[in-house]
């Protein structure tokens, strides 16, 4: 089918898989556009959590992400969330995403939504730290060893000159089979089991956990570094401290988003630790040039995404222009 505006209403929508998504969605490309899909804006209700209860372990979250541009594409995410599937070989997170046209309604494309959202988590990250990172940050700390994880090296290594790579996950296999992986796409990659040395090392951290009590303290962060937290999306959930916050200068990826729904701002907040004043700006902020990002070297910024419809739909919509 063609992904034309113009194709008729009753036309079958296009089905796009995992693999067409990573294939279309290479990070420098992706990262460009979302660059100028937040320097553009677009219409981005907040986004519906609604809890799902489990007769055992951690209770589930469906997220229902709706957003749209004015005369262009209307798209969707559901998500589902189940933090005990890895025990069952499962990805934590599932999604599909239903992008329509604009003018119409009509489907135009359903499209594998965890590779979507991977491909376009990572390169959010990676437009923050193309603002925020030191230009020389050769050296990154990756925290976790999900689905995610691989994306968020390779994206980083987009806009940074990555040259080492340190992982460190609650299960040391889990670790190791990552770090050989990134070995073999040409990173110096090792696992690591003290991750508070690995982190007084680093010129970026970036955590992908599902955390609910901090890993990262920020008495462990270098002058210079830059912290980017990926995996918390609930008031509950934390992967760094109360120190991380107190020493580095704070950008969010939506401040809609992040105040309300990210644990590890929602709660030094109310704590008292810091105030809402203090997020210094967003994605939009960095891509429009109203705030400046890094000023110098030596100060530590933190970048704390829970993400965005607008993403989605930006990476959406380069999927389909592409195919």
């Amino acid at each position: 089918m063609s992904s034309d505006a113009s194709a008729p209403a009753s036309a079958a929508p296009r089905i796009v898989d995992a693999a067409t998504v990573q294939r279309t969605l290479d990070f420098p490309s992706l990262v460009h556009a979302l660059d100028e899909a937040f320097r553009a804006g677009r219409e981005v209700p907040l986004r519906h959590h609604h809890p799902i209860a489990q007769p055992a372990g951690r209770d589930a979250m469906l997220l229902l992400m709706p957003a749209w541009s004015r005369g262009g594409a209307v798209g969707i995410k559901i998500v589902t969330v189940y933090p005990d599937n890895g025990r069952r070989g499962l990805p934590a997170v599932i999604g599909t995403y239903l992008l329509l046209d604009g003018a119409t309604g009509a489907p135009k494309a359903v499209i594998d939504g965890s590779m979507l959202t991977v491909r376009r988590t990572a390169a959010a990250s990676a437009l923050a730290a193309s603002r925020l990172a030191r230009a020389d940050a050769g050296r990154l700390v990756i925290v976790g060893t999900g689905a995610l994880a691989p994306h968020l090296v390779r994206a980083h290594a987009a806009v940074r000159p990555i040259r080492q790579v340190a992982v460190w996950g609650r299960r040391r296999e889990a670790a190791e089979t990552l770090a050989r992986t990134l070995s073999e796409e040409g990173f110096a990659a090792e696992a690591v089991g003290d991750l508070g040395r690995a982190v007084r090392d680093a010129d970026i951290v970036s955590c992908a956990t599902l955390a609910n009590e901090p890993l990262v303290r920020g008495e462990w962060l270098a002058p210079g570094c830059h912290l980017d937290l990926v995996g918390g999306f609930t008031p509950t959930m934390r992967e760094a401290d109360d120190e991380a916050v107190r020493r580095a200068r704070i950008f969010v990826d939506t401040r809609e988003g992040a105040l309300h729904e990210a644990g590890d701002l929602v709660q030094p907040i109310a704590a008292g630790v810091i105030g809402a004043g203090d997020v210094v700006g967003d994605l939009f902020d960095l891509a429009r040039g109203t705030v400046p990002g890094r000023e110098h070297d030596d100060e530590i910024t933190y970048f704390k995404s829970v993400g965005t419809a607008l993403e989605d739909l930006a990476a959406a919509e380069l999927v389909v222009q592409r195919l």
